[in-house]
């Protein structure tokens, strides 16, 4: 009998923060794991959200002085864009919303009002990726 092993597949969706007046900017990559279409975009959009913390911020890290335990951060999550510093003071990223953009297998997805709608990979360009 051969020894035989399951080898996961990593995938990564790239995430990316649409700009009203401007470029968009790549902000992130997620490992979604072995997780497909949908369950993998929805995966890559719950890792970029401010809810408890700062997705684009430490597990922990220091804010007025306090040492701040950080529930939105994620292993899966690799931080691309700078993180923006007003009057010295150091912020995460926003949180990832309409019209923001993710890239998945080669395809594009804009975020909806209701999950993602794949766009044209013309568009790819304005990406700057």
């Amino acid at each position: 009998m051969k020894n035989e092993r399951k080898v996961e597949i990593m995938s990564r969706v790239t995430v990316c923060h649409c700009a009203h007046f401007g470029e968009d900017t790549v902000v992130a990559s997620v490992d979604v794991g072995s997780r497909e279409g949908y369950n993998a975009l929805e995966y890559a959009f719950e890792r970029t959200n401010n809810i408890f913390g700062s997705w684009s911020k430490p597990s922990q890290f220091m804010f007025n002085d306090e040492i701040i335990i950080n529930k939105d951060f994620s292993e899966d999550v690799t931080v691309i864009a700078p993180l923006p510093v007003v009057d010295g003071i150091e912020y995460g990223l926003r949180s990832t919303s309409i019209g923001d953009k993710m890239i998945f297998q080669g395809k594009i997805y804009e975020v909806d009002v209701i999950g993602f709608k794949e766009r044209s990979l013309m568009r790819f360009n304005e990406l700057n990726v």
